[in-house]
């Protein structure tokens, strides 16, 4: 039999555990099957509130309720940085709503801007303003659709900015990630904009290769951010040949940070994540759309 104060040690420690599981659990707010998977929509004991496509998958949103001018992803606040290459947008389109906090924060930070979100989900939307606090306005709206197909009907150079940020449950939906989409982001970029996009690298993405070789073959630069201690990967990618060195951008982006007020030292998220440019993998090329006909 253990002694008695090792007894009683075990028993306290057990009942740690159990409180910190029970104090840390994730309430469920809402769960729905829809097109996306099933919505999970959750809030934990700090008060932050996240939206999943399925119970332990992926983290779409976070936020904080009644906070809209915060950002709680990580790789949400790296993307930020491509406004350093584009600072004062006048048209904003986002490519995948989830729960809104990106346009949101873009609403809060850039209120001369006009908004555009698509998402294909339209219980997405409804979660988005139900449960995120994403509201429209005269100059944020969100339109129910295919993202590709808002894109390739968007008139040359609509935007300044063009954040795609469309995931499913595991992955970048395919027809957003060949060549032909991406064309048609350029077409719809404006000569001095910006297209952002949000990659997952290897070993999660096995198409990540191609999905680099693809971007650099549809844009004249990509700049390339890694997302510290996380599998995501933002690019930054240009209509234009502009070359811009890390403490460059690093310098652009505190800048921002300053002028807009956003909270966090975006100039050292540039510093951490900035990256060279990937060598191609031997035998990998550009992905098209008859690849996954």
């Amino acid at each position: 039999m253990l002694p008695y104060g090792r007894i009683f040690l075990r028993a306290a420690l057990c009942a740690a555990a159990l409180l910190c599981v029970l104090g840390c659990a994730e309430r469920v707010l809402y769960e729905k099957a829809s097109q996306s998977g099933t919505l999970y929509v959750t809030q934990d004991a700090a008060g932050l509130r996240t939206l999943r496509f399925e119970k332990d998958g992926a983290r779409q949103t976070v936020v904080r309720p009644g906070e809209p001018g915060g950002l709680e992803m990580p790789y949400q606040r790296v993307a930020l940085a491509g406004l350093a290459l584009c600072p004062e947008p006048r048209r904003i389109l986002v490519v995948g709503l989830g729960g809104g906090a990106l346009p949101s924060f873009l609403r809060v930070h850039y209120p001369d801007a006009a908004i555009d979100a698509v998402e294909i989900d339209p219980q997405v939307v409804e979660v988005a303003k139900d449960f995120f606090g994403f509201r429209e306005d005269a100059r944020m709206r969100a339109y129910v659709g295919d993202g590709r197909e808002f894109v390739e009907k968007a008139r040359e150079s609509s935007y300044d900015v063009i954040v795609l940020d469309a995931f499913g449950t595991h992955s970048v939906p395919r027809r957003l990630a060949t060549l032909e989409f991406l064309q048609a982001v350029r077409r719809a970029l404006a000569p001095g904009g910006v297209a952002i996009g949000n990659l997952w690298k290897p070993p999660e993405n096995p198409l990540y290769d191609a999905m680099v070789l693809t971007y650099r073959d549809a844009f004249d630069e990509v700049y390339f951010l890694d997302v510290e201690g996380y599998a995501n990967q933002i690019l930054l990618a240009l209509p234009r040949t502009q070359a811009v060195s890390r403490d460059e951008l690093a310098q652009r982006a505190r800048q921002l940070a300053a002028d807009k007020r956003i909270g966090f030292d975006l100039g050292a998220l540039v510093e951490a994540g900035y990256v060279p440019p990937p060598r191609s993998a031997r035998r990998v090329r550009a992905l098209r759309d008859a690849d996954f006909e």
